[in-house]
């Protein structure tokens, strides 16, 4: 089932820009003081090897699925196991394309991709892998999901619906919280968004 018809209302509340991009600002300083550089080096690798085949197989998805530390016994991650890695690859083709399609709107890409997946074992509900697998497909395009982002939105004052179509509406957000960071001239990748946000998200309220 694609889903990116579900993304289509992707307006966010207006950001109160002096109070918010402080608080990203240091909880982003706070992120890489206190995780290693080394951590993202799997998402790098992957991301690399997707550049190249334009295209995420099985063991790009166990590599993620580490790096995000989700757990893997579970039935959809032996169903998705079963399946034969090209009939994996024919999934996650299409949706490697359009998050990297620089022609396609950020956020429209965000609901095609997310909807793209849903066919997968495992990408049907929940964002936080099918997320990772976007962000490793389009490193400069895409955000990472969880609920530590989600957490931190909420403190920022966003209510994001965890409807159908989340992984879109997000998108809008982290976009409009880059362009909070081009007003004060900062230019964030959506990656430095989402590490700012789960970095509020685990340490409450600030």
């Amino acid at each position: 089932m694609n889903r990116s018809d579900e993304c289509a209302d992707d307006t966010v509340p207006s950001a109160r820009s002096e109070a918010v991009w402080p608080r990203l600002v240091g909880s982003l300083a706070a992120y890489r003081q206190h995780v290693s550089h080394a951590y993202d080096e799997v998402l790098d690798e992957v991301a690399g090897r997707i550049a190249v085949v334009g295209s995420i197989g099985k063991a790009d998805i166990g590599a993620l699925l580490m790096w995000k530390r989700l757990r893997a016994d579970t039935r959809w991650a032996r169903e998705l196991s079963d399946m034969h890695d090209a009939d994996v690859r024919a999934v996650t083709a299409p949706a490697v394309a359009v998050v990297r399609d620089a022609d396609v709107r950020v956020v429209d890409a965000a609901c095609a991709g997310r909807g793209l997946l849903s066919p997968l074992p495992g990408f049907r509900f929940g964002d936080a892998l099918a997320s990772a697998i976007l962000v490793a497909a389009a490193p400069h395009r895409m955000a990472v999901y969880d609920r530590h982002a989600h957490s931190g939105l909420t403190s920022l004052g966003y209510d994001l619906s965890s409807e159908r179509g989340r992984y879109g509406r997000y998108m809008g957000i982290v976009e409009e919280l880059r362009e909070i960071g081009l007003e004060h001239d900062s230019e964030w990748t959506a990656r430095d968004v989402d590490l700012a946000l789960y970095q509020l998200g685990r340490s409450g309220p600030g």
